[in-house]
């Protein structure tokens, strides 16, 4: 509670309908949400749910934990925090070597990633043009699976050379040390359109990869046993928030901005990410989805990586056998 609310509180004590309110936000529920990233257009449904009320409403008092070093998988599968943001090929990989881990809404519908390179690389006309170029990354087995299925998928052969330089690809790939590499279109993609660089890209689904729910919300399935009708308040509430950012774009947009002044500074680039998201129907599908994980698009995902030997056990070995992905995600706290 504010001090504003704990004033008002104390003020209105004579009145009962107004304790007994109190009496219920205080016996409210504590949950704890952990960020995969610096806050960004991903996450602000969560913020809406907690600042326009949807969270008290619901009975619980969230805290959406600030980013750090350790991730937000890691932090949930061992009960740090009850949930968090994750990508899914963070949800297949970590609990496929162990973690306590299953996803229960998925914030994006479908693959927001891009394969992307200069406009003016007027060579690179298909992914089988990348052949012999060299690629920014990030330092993941992943995206070399992901990028030799592109390129393969189009004829090439799938070899180029890797720099691995994290974020800084992004200002490599602008004064030309590198030939492309991957990034979020509705952030990266948008914050260079905003800076007047020309870029073109490649889909992932175009050639080869499954499509998928790049960002999920995971819990654990010990916090989901011993907490269902929390789970299940804290999913539909959160849903509400997101449902609330793509009705009501420049209030939750404000609201995301009013809460993390210190981080976002930009709000052009809040407004113009909000906006790719709902334009491109990723926080709700065209079809009128948001939330609901696929089954096929989970179960495709995880099977590609399978196949493509990026899951791996706690020991650090390749699967052997397929697992149980239905075992990895659950649409049943929606509601």
């Amino acid at each position: 509670m504010t001090d504003l609310t704990r004033r008002q509180a104390l003020f209105l004590a004579a009145s009962l309908p107004f304790a007994g309110a109190v009496t219920r936000a205080r016996a409210a529920q504590k949950v704890t949400v952990a960020l995969d990233w610096t806050v960004n257009t991903n996450h602000i449904g969560l913020f809406v749910a907690r600042d326009k009320g949807f969270y008290r409403d619901a009975g619980l008092d969230v805290e959406i934990l600030p980013y750090g070093d350790t991730g937000s998988g890691t932090l949930v599968a061992n009960r740090v925090a009850d949930f968090g943001i994750s990508g899914s090929l963070g949800l297949f990989t970590q609990k496929s070597a162990g973690a306590d881990l299953k996803a229960v809404y998925a914030v994006v519908q479908s693959e927001t990633g891009r394969v992307v390179f200069n406009a003016d690389r007027t060579a690179i006309q298909s992914p089988k043009n990348l052949d012999g170029l060299t690629y920014g990354g990030f330092g993941s087995d992943w995206e070399n699976a992901l990028l030799r299925t592109i390129i393969r998928h189009d004829g090439g052969k799938g070899d180029f050379s890797t720099v691995t330089l994290g974020t800084s690809a992004y200002e490599a790939l602008a004064n030309g040390a590198v030939d492309f590499t991957l990034e979020v279109s509705t952030w990266e993609g948008v914050e260079a359109e905003l800076k007047g660089l020309k870029q073109r890209s490649f889909r992932y689904a175009d050639y080869g990869v499954p499509d998928e729910h790049t960002t999920l919300i995971v819990s654990s399935n010990a916090y989901l046993v011993a907490n269902p009708k929390a789970a299940a308040a804290f999913v539909q509430a959160t849903r509400r928030g997101y449902e609330f950012a793509v009705d009501h774009a420049q209030e939750a947009g404000e609201l995301l901005i009013a809460a993390n002044k210190d981080t976002l500074t930009n709000p052009a680039l809040i407004d113009a990410s909000l906006k790719a998201l709902n334009d491109g129907h990723f926080l709700k599908s065209a079809n009128g989805a948001i939330g609901t994980m696929d089954k096929a698009k989970m179960e495709a995902m995880g099977g590609y990586l399978f196949a493509s030997g990026i899951l791996l056990d706690g020991n650090g070995k390749a699967l052997k056998e397929k697992p149980d992905l239905g075992a990895y995600f659950t649409n049943e706290f929606l509601g």
